[in-house]
């Protein structure tokens, strides 16, 4: 099965929440890693540079933690640059958990895949959009091979060069390579990091 395109970050809490959603659309998806983003400045200014371009969808578990990390995100974005999506409160646990979650509700990893296309498929675009086209949406079209070639990931020294580049772009100073990779096609062209490097 296709996995639609959207074209706007999604901020969902963890890794298991962006698995779920990159294995049913493609799209940017960020990761606030639960409260971690409150202590990261860095973390809060790479959001804000990333709201600057375009609106970001915020899809959180339907529970107290997911109201706060909410709630944070009203606090440090502009509100026309949030665009909040709300899963059901379906009780349960996710498979891999050994047991429920405080809320005893399924987190947005453990929502069946039908709903979640329900609840995102309105953002999503195919071929077409006002006469827009996906190609269109994506800024940079930088790929995990220009990474290996440029020294940011799969080489001696990659992690070093990454962060120096994170550090110059103003993204988190741990940034994963696949993460870097995500931002950088959203906010730059390759030449644009060609010229940076």
């Amino acid at each position: 099965m296709e996995r639609p395109y959207i074209p706007y970050p999604i901020v969902v809490e963890g890794k298991y929440d962006k698995i779920k959603i990159d294995s049913l659309f493609c799209a940017d998806v960020l990761v606030t890693d639960g409260f971690g983003v409150f202590r990261r400045q860095d973390k809060v200014a790479f959001y804000r540079k990333i709201a600057e371009r375009s609106p970001i969808l915020i899809l959180t578990d339907s529970d107290g933690a997911g109201t706060v990390i909410r709630n944070f995100f009203n606090s440090i974005l502009p509100k026309d640059k949030l665009i909040h999506l709300y899963t059901p409160a379906v009780k349960g646990k996710e498979r891999r958990k050994s047991a429920p979650s405080k809320a005893g509700r399924l987190g947005v990893e453990g929502i069946d895949a039908v709903i979640l296309r329900e609840i995102l498929s309105p953002y999503a675009v195919s071929g077409q959009s006002d006469d827009i086209t996906v190609s269109e949406h994506v800024r940079g079209n930088i790929t995990k091979a220009d990474m290996y070639a440029w020294g940011l990931s799969g080489r001696e020294g990659s992690a070093e060069r990454r962060r120096e580049l994170a550090l110059k772009l103003d993204f988190p100073d741990d940034i994963s390579a696949t993460a870097l990779l995500t931002a950088m096609n959203m906010l730059y062209s390759r030449d644009d990091i060609e010229e940076m490097l």
